[in-house]
């Protein structure tokens, strides 16, 4: 497995992408996330977009961090989101989401980053049993979603 730094309007990107939100959209029949994302949002140092490519060169897993600061959805001076975390379905089961994980947890530390933040949903239990398994405890909601009851949030000191 090969994992690279590309940016958020990557072709595969963009495909991986399209991909987790038609499943977020058949657990939550919601369209998939909307919350607002920008290509810039994950350019260093400010943020990262990683994808994992198999022996093959296929794109299979991708995840990105983004930096946030303190604002009016309840993040906080040195916050790093995680955002886009997915895995594809044939190539689930081989340790993709934790590698890449470790690696966004890797570069946000590096980048000066203090806490590393996620939403997910609780139909998503197997990321959230992916997260609470990497140390990440529940936190005080934000961002787009911290109003919807099936959302949950979690963080992560980065430390050194």
């Amino acid at each position: 497995m090969n994992i690279r730094r590309v940016s958020f309007d990557h072709p595969d990107a963009v495909k991986l992408n399209d991909e987790v939100q038609a499943e977020y959209h058949v657990r939550y029949g919601d369209g998939g996330d909307a919350t607002p994302l920008d290509p810039a949002d994950f350019e260093p140092p400010n943020g990262v977009y990683f994808i994992v490519y198999d022996e093959h060169d296929s794109p299979v897993a991708t995840g990105g961090w983004r930096a946030q600061d303190t604002n009016g959805e309840g993040n906080t001076d040195g916050d790093a989101e995680l955002k886009r975390m997915y895995v594809t379905q044939t190539a689930r089961g081989r340790g993709l989401a934790r590698r890449i994980l470790a690696a966004l947890e890797e570069d946000a530390r590096r980048a000066g980053r203090i806490r590393m933040v996620l939403e997910t949903g609780t139909k998503q239990p197997e990321a959230i049993a992916l997260y609470t398994s990497s140390g990440y405890e529940p936190c005080e909601k934000f961002g787009y979603y911290r109003f919807h009851e099936d959302s949950r949030c979690f963080a992560k000191r980065l430390g050194s």
